[in-house]
């Protein structure tokens, strides 16, 4: 009935919190201009798997259906 199952909410929820931990990360920086080591190598690399994680919330297929 649904497009999306209770699989797929808490993939989007969860990838959205790891989105969100990335744009934090990447504007704490203590260094001068942002050239911190968190702000330049790990944020980032957050976003990235958070858009990964939101691929596959929507991609995901529930078994039932």
């Amino acid at each position: 009935m649904f497009a999306f199952g209770p699989t797929n909410y808490r993939l989007m929820f969860i990838g959205l919190a790891v989105l969100a931990l990335g744009f934090y990360l990447m504007t704490t920086s203590t260094e001068p201009y942002g050239f911190g080591t968190v702000s330049m190598t790990v944020g980032p690399v957050l976003l990235v798997v958070g858009f990964t994680i939101q691929f596959f919330a929507i991609m995901w297929r529930n078994k039932k259906a």
